[in-house]
């Protein structure tokens, strides 16, 4: 690839980097929060890299002397001093292809598609002296992981009878019977994502990767405070909601009611 087409791709991936840190949120579609310091880095260094590499190259050009003064090459037949080198191969053209997509597109972030064929997170075991008591405040805001370990582990069975209140993205059950109330978690990146679903019951699913705010009471099924529960709701009420701004995390719903 010759020096020119170089120096641009640098500089895009840079810019693209810096559009999706610096201008906006789009890089949490992919990565951790975490991450931003370091992706704002990369960003400043591809840039920088780039306008090395474009004045160096036109830095060159000038100093070059005209092709009728320029000495001839001793491996060149021609007498002439110039790069006859053919242009860079089609596929590295592609190379633009991401860099322009963070500037211009950026990839959906990760949603039910990904989480219907995710393993669910395996949740914490918690002794049973951990749980804290439940506030009396109603809905109770839960996460979706607190929400499964209070169903599966709390044997002074808390939740039960208790209206609570969870947000998450829509994710379809193939079964027909019901649909999931979803987050996903990542540990590093998108590539890790692992979901944590509740099973939603009594209502008719929304579109899916709709994110939703949820009230509704437990599910009956299997023991309450043993594995055998299932982590479900009867849903009362669905409302719709905006998208957190980082949904890769199992935050509490932030709905004022």
């Amino acid at each position: 690839m010759r020096r020119p087409v170089q120096a641009l791709l640098l500089a895009l991936s840079g810019l693209g980097l810096l559009q999706a840190t610096l201008f906006s949120d789009l890089f949490l579609r992919y990565v951790k929060e975490g991450m931003r310091p370091l992706l704002v880095a990369s960003g400043v260094v591809l840039l920088a890299l780039g306008a090395a590499e474009g004045w160096s190259y036109a830095s060159r050009l000038r100093r070059a002397p005209a092709a009728d003064d320029a000495p001839d090459s001793p491996g060149d037949p021609h007498g002439h001093g110039h790069d006859h080198a053919h242009g860079p191969p089609w596929v590295a053209w592609l190379l633009f292809l991401p860099a322009l997509s963070l500037l211009f597109w950026a990839p959906p972030a990760l949603g039910a598609y990904t989480a219907s064929r995710e393993t669910p997170q395996a949740v914490t075991v918690t002794d049973q002296d951990d749980f804290d008591p439940l506030p009396a405040t109603s809905p109770l805001p839960l996460t979706l992981g607190d929400f499964t370990r209070r169903v599966q582990q709390d044997r002074s069975r808390a939740v039960q009878g208790r209206t609570v209140l969870m947000a998450g993205f829509v994710t379809p059950d193939g079964s027909g019977d019901g649909w999931y109330l979803t987050r996903l978690i990542l540990n590093c990146c998108a590539a890790d994502a692992q979901s944590v679903k509740v099973r939603v019951h009594g209502v008719a699913a929304p579109r899916a990767d709709t994110w939703v705010a949820v009230t509704g009471t437990w599910h009956p099924s299997g023991t309450l405070g043993t594995s055998s529960a299932e982590a479900g709701l009867d849903a009362r009420t669905v409302e719709r909601i905006a998208r957190p701004s980082n949904g890769y995390t199992d935050g509490p719903p932030l709905v004022t009611r």
